[in-house]
């Protein structure tokens, strides 16, 4: 019944608690009284609207925010315009939101843009409303005109509140040209509102000025709005418009039609812009040369065009124009500049390169090569140096050879014909070659391809001159058999003499013969069989023998040529084995392929016949058999299971005439699984003995085991270095001992040495080396058994081997152990306790399989 009171004590507590945090919270957000400004339905950025009182809403508010992004409030309470505003509505409202970031205490002025007047005033001091048909405090049209004369100061216009008539006003104004640049430019008369303006003004730096009007009693109250003032700065035509350029340069190419465009002038007026003060004309006052007129200026766009099609670069290659632009749209009063415009005629292809004659005439003597024999020049109007100019020369007809071609010289563009290739008198003594030009552009007037072109004809005479033995063809041929007989002779290689025809007087000589296998008659060129011939020999390519001869004439001329002695083939070599040692891999049961080769030509080759070579006292028949695959490749197969190890195998390859060879066959039967897994190796001292080498699996396989071993000594060596050293044996060890039993009654004393003890265990015994005490592994068993009489016993089996038990008994700070893996290493103090209080505290604990036969007998 107590506890009621108390409850309802701190339930109306926490109620007085709320309402005085909800009071706080209701005063701390009060908005303050509405504000209205009157504005005009449009609201440029950056413009001055009005000012609000913040003070008096909230005076300690050191952070101010609009809710509008169009508008932003100064600390003065002044409201500017950030971007250009459209009142689409009579009414527009915002949210000044006033905030002191110490306290937290937020209030918040709501703002009213209205596009009518309304008459509504609070008293200044005795809360008296002041109520007016008409005010005239409102925006009054105000202007100067730019450069004034003066006299300064210079009156422009009376600000006046109705008020006045009411109270005593002081007028004041700020803005550009009173407390900002340009400063001082305009004052009021603080009593009449007479606006005045101090010195010239130029409107090309200040084009008007925004200023705000005050109205306040003496003693600061404000009974008008900020008034805002606009002064515009009326333009007078005092700058002269002015070219981007003082000389403009324009290219146009020749021959341009009429109405091409050459280039387009640009000027500009620093007056005001959309009035005739700015109102440009173009026009050309002088063209030299000045006939003919050849240009025309757009007035208004200054585009400059051509009047003509008859620009011509290689008449006139420049025109200067004198242009000029005027304001006030050209009248004679306006402000006018002139400027140079230098016109550059651009050349095109149109000159054809003609030459200067239209026949040429010249010689060369035959069998030259790489020389010139004639220069051509041509005549081109067009610009030097240029591709209108430079001139590309071909031969149109009499070139069917190839013997000459022509080129031009880049320094002065002629015309180069020159033999690439030897003429020949005996088979043509003139050529007539026709020749043309064109330029590197291509013709600019609209006609054909024949009509563009010039040509000119060229008669080259080809002059005679004593000539050596020709060597022709280069290569010749004969035939003869691979086994002729030695001094064989055959006909030879044969050049002749062009300007005869025949061979007469020619001596022949060999330079070349790669085996020295021929001799050359001088005379008549005629060949002699010097040694046996072989089609089979390494260095013949194709059953060919090349020889090289010299041919000469009595004057020492010479020509070289090519004598190719084909060797017909004879059955003269039997069919090889190539590959004469083959595996055959046991394991799997592979059969190795044996593939002949004839060394001579096809037609005494395949296709071969196969068989075994018998040999007297041998069982090769019964070991091996072979089988035909195709006309030059048969198979092994072995027979009869023959061991391990190497064979010769003689077989015998007969071609289809019957010319055999035998081959003997070095056959390794291996234990593998590819060929690659046995190798054979005949030690050449023996001659035939031979060995298995160990395959790549097999070296594997030895190596991992080779690892294995190691692996296992590194862990033994790390484990036997890894054991801790026993600790020291206490002095009073003599006087403790260990009696083991295999009962649970007290059995034979044994007393435990320095060295070690032995323990035993129910089912196992174990004696070892132990880890840390107490570390908690387990791999035998872990017993632990804590008895609790002012100390700790700790009973822990061993990971090791069967079972590790540790015995630890504390009484009065002291500590037992009892280690059974590290020799019998002991720990005690002077703590003492007797079998009855061991027993009496294990018994309940330790099942059967704890610790038997474990008595613990202290003296």
């Amino acid at each position: 019944m107590a506890a009621i009171p108390v409850t309802r004590f701190r339930s109306g507590a926490l109620c007085r608690q709320l309402l005085l945090t909800l009071a706080i919270l209701v005063f701390s957000c009060d908005a303050c009284k509405k504000v209205t400004l009157h504005v005009p339905s449009k609201l440029d950025a950056e413009k001055f609207v009005g000012r609000v009182n913040l003070k008096e809403c909230f005076e300690s508010a050191n952070l101010v925010h609009s809710s509008d992004p169009d508008f932003q409030i100064l600390e003065d309470g002044s409201v500017y315009t950030t971007n250009a505003v459209l009142l689409s509505s009579e009414k527009r409202n915002f949210t000044i939101s006033l905030s002191n970031t110490e306290n937290w205490k937020e209030k918040k002025i709501l703002v009213l843009l209205e596009h009518q007047t309304k008459v509504q005033q609070q008293r200044h001091s005795k809360e008296k409303v002041l109520r007016r048909a008409k005010r005239r405090w409102a925006p009054i049209p105000c202007s100067m005109v730019e450069n004034s004369l003066g006299p300064f100061p210079l009156f422009l216009q009376q600000v006046q509140s109705d008020t006045a008539q009411n109270y005593t006003i002081y007028y004041s104004i700020r803005g550009p040209g009173v407390d900002r640049e340009p400063m001082n430019l305009f004052y009021v008369e603080r009593d009449s509102g007479n606006l005045y303006c101090t010195r010239p003004v130029d409107r090309e730096q200040y084009d008007s000025f925004e200023l705000v009007a005050f109205a306040t009693t003496p003693d600061g109250y404000n009974p008008e709005f900020p008034l805002p003032l606009v002064i515009k700065v009326e333009d007078e035509n005092d700058n002269y418009p002015v070219f981007t350029e003082t000389t403009y340069i324009f290219t146009v190419a020749e021959g341009s039609r009429v109405g091409s465009t050459v280039g387009q002038v640009c000027a500009t007026d620093k007056d005001e812009p959309d009035t005739l003060h700015t109102r440009l004309k173009y026009s050309i006052l002088q063209q030299l040369p000045a006939s003919p007129t050849l240009f025309a200026m757009h007035p208004t766009t200054g585009v400059i065009t051509t009047t003509s099609s008859q620009l011509d670069r290689e008449l006139i290659d420049k025109y200067q124009l004198k242009i000029k632009v005027q304001d006030m749209d050209g009248q004679y009063f306006g402000l006018q500049t002139t400027a140079i415009c230098i016109i550059n005629i651009e050349d095109v292809n149109d000159n054809l390169p003609t030459f200067t004659r239209t026949s040429y005439v010249t010689s060369v003597k035959e069998n030259t090569v790489d020389v010139e024999i004639l220069r051509v020049s041509i005549e081109d109007k067009d610009l030097i140096n240029t591709a209108n100019w430079r001139a590309n020369y071909t031969i149109l007809k009499g070139n069917e050879n190839g013997n000459f071609k022509i080129v031009t010289d880049p320094k002065t563009n002629e015309g180069v014909l020159c033999v690439v290739k030897p003429l020949n008198y005996e088979e043509r003594q003139r050529v007539t070659l026709q020749i043309g030009v064109v330029n590197e552009a291509p013709y600019s007037k609209d006609f054909s391809s024949k009509v563009a072109m010039s040509t000119a004809t060229v008669i080259v005479n080809v002059e005679d001159q004593d000539e050596g033995p020709e060597c022709s063809p280069p290569v010749q041929t004969v035939r003869i058999k691979e086994n002729a007989p030695v001094k064989t002779k055959i006909d030879g290689y044969k050049a002749y003499d062009p300007e005869t025809k025949s061979s007469n007087g020619i001596r022949y000589k060999k330079i070349n013969d790669p085996k020295g296998w021929v001799t050359v008659d001088e005379n008549t060129g005629s060949i002699t069989t010097f040694r046996s011939l072989d089609r089979e020999a390494e260095s013949i390519k194709n059953g060919i023998y090349n020889v090289t001869i010299l041919a000469s004439d009595k004057d020492g001329r010479t020509c070289t040529g090519t004598l190719g002695i084909i060797l017909e083939d004879v059955n003269d070599n039997g069919p090889l084995i190539l590959r004469q040692t083959v595996i055959i891999c046991k394991t799997v049961m592979t059969s190795p392929e044996i593939v002949a080769f004839d060394p001579d030509d096809a037609t005494n080759g395949p296709p071969f016949s196969f068989s075994l070579e018998s040999v007297s006292d041998s069982d090769i028949e019964r070991m091996w058999r072979l089988t035909k695959l195709n006309d030059t490749a048969a198979r092994l197969f072995y027979q009869n299971d023959p061991p391990f190890g190497s064979y010769t195998v003689p077989v015998r390859v007969t071609d289809k005439y019957g010319l055999s060879h035998v081959t003997p066959l070095n056959v390794i039967v291996c234990d593998c699984v590819t060929e690659a897994d046995c190798a054979y190796r005949v030690d050449p001292r023996t001659g035939g003995s031979a060995q298995l080498k160990l395959g790549k699996w097999a070296i594997l396989a030895i190596l991992l085991g080779i690892a294995l071993l190691f692996c296992i000594l590194f862990t033994l060596v790390c484990g036997a270095t890894g054991a801790k050293k026993p600790k020291p044996i206490p002095d009073d060890l003599a006087q403790q001992n260990l009696i083991v039993s295999n009962t649970e009654a007290p059995g034979d004393d044994k007393v435990c040495s320095v060295n070690g003890f032995t323990t035993h265990a129910v089912g196992s015994s174990s004696q070892g080396m132990c880890g840390t005490m107490g570390s908690g592994m387990k791999t035998g068993g872990q017993e632990t058994i804590e008895m609790v009489r002012g100390g700790q016993q700790t009973l822990e089996s061993c990971p090791g081997v069967g079972h590790h038990h540790t015995l630890e008994l504390c009484k009065g700070g002291g500590q037992h152990t009892l280690d059974f893996c590290r020799g019998g290493h002991v720990e005690v103090d002077n703590s003492r306790c007797t079998l009855s209080e061991w027993h009496n505290f294990t018994q309940p604990r330790l099942g059967e399989e704890s610790i038997r036969g474990h008595t613990l007998i202290k003296n």
